[in-house]
C-alpha cells in the first residue's frame, strides 16, 4: 500500500487533514469536536494514484479506510475472470469495516478510480474507540444494513430486471444521493457502470441514448446527466 504517515492532526497529500477526513464520515460526525479530534489522532493519511490497488481479495483485513478525496471502486472477480463492481465510494464513504469485528481477509478488491486521499484507522485503535463511544457501533451497523439491502437489490435487479430498468434505477438512486437539483455527475464511467449493472458498455450507451431520445434524460459533458422527467424514469 502506498502510504504517507503523518502525526496527529497533520496534513497529508493535497492538504488532506485527519480532522476533515473524520468529520466527513457519518459514523463519526455525530460526535463532539473533542471526540472527533481524539479519533483523528489514531489515523494516518494515505494517497493513491489512479489505478492503484488499495487492497486485494485474500489479503489480511485489519483497517478501516475512509475516503477523503477521489473515488474508489469495490469489486470482485468472477470464476470466469470478469470484474463485477459492487459499489463506488466517494468522499465520506468507508470500506474495510469488517476488520472491526474479526481478524479476517478481504473478500473483494479496492482500486482508486482517480487521485484519491484516504485516512486509515487500524483495527486495534478502532476497537478501543468502539468501547469508549458505543454510538459509533450503532452507526456502523446501520451502514451494514444499508449495504446489505443495496447488495440484495442489485442482485435481484440483475437477475430479474431489463437493462434499461436497471440503468434507470441506478440514475434515479444516484440523483437522490449525489444530485444537484435535476443534474448529477455519474460516479462511474460506462465501462464500470456496465460491470456494476451486469451488461456491456455498448448496451449502456445505447440505453442512455434511448432514454435521451424519449425525453427522459439529457446527457451532458463530463459524465453528467440531467433528469428531465423523473416520473418517467422511475417507470422505465
Amino acid at each position: 500500500m502506498n502510504e504517507e504517515r503523518k502525526g496527529p492532526g497533520c496534513a497529508g497529500h493535497g492538504g488532506l487533514s485527519h480532522d476533515s477526513c473524520i468529520s466527513l464520515v457519518p459514523i463519526f460526525n455525530h460526535l463532539t469536536d473533542e471526540q472527533m479530534e481524539e479519533i483523528s489522532s489514531h489515523t494516518h493519511a494515505t494517497h493513491f494514484r489512479k489505478g492503484e490497488t488499495i487492497y486485494r481479495a485474500n489479503e489480511p483485513s485489519d483497517s478501516l479506510y475512509i475516503i477523503s478525496k477521489g473515488r474508489v471502486k469495490i469489486y470482485r472477480i468472477s470464476e470466469s475472470g470478469k470484474e463485477q463492481i459492487q459499489r463506488v465510494l466517494t468522499p465520506g464513504d468507508f470500506t474495510g469495516e469488517l476488520a472491526l469485528f474479526s481478524e479476517d481477509i478481504h473478500d473483494s478488491y479496492a482500486e482508486a478510480m482517480e487521485e484519491t486521499n484516504i485516512c486509515v484507522v487500524r483495527r486495534e485503535d478502532l476497537k478501543e474507540l468502539l468501547v469508549k463511544y458505543p454510538t459509533i457501533s450503532m452507526k456502523i451497523l446501520s451502514e451494514f444494513s444499508r449495504r446489505l439491502g443495496a447488495s440484495e437489490k442489485q442482485a435481484t435487479s440483475i437477475a430479474n430486471e431489463k437493462v434499461e430498468t436497471r440503468l434507470a434505477m441506478y440514475i434515479a438512486e444516484t440523483l437522490d444521493r449525489y444530485g444537484e437539483g435535476a443534474e448529477v455527475t455519474m460516479p462511474m464511467l460506462r465501462k464500470d457502470l456496465a460491470s456494476h449493472l451486469g451488461t456491456t458498455p455498448e448496451t449502456i450507451s445505447r440505453k442512455l441514448l434511448e432514454l435521451e431520445e424519449a425525453g427522459i434524460i439529457l446527457q451532458l459533458p463530463k459524465n453528467r446527466v440531467k433528469v428531465l422527467d423523473l416520473d418517467a424514469l422511475l417507470l422505465v
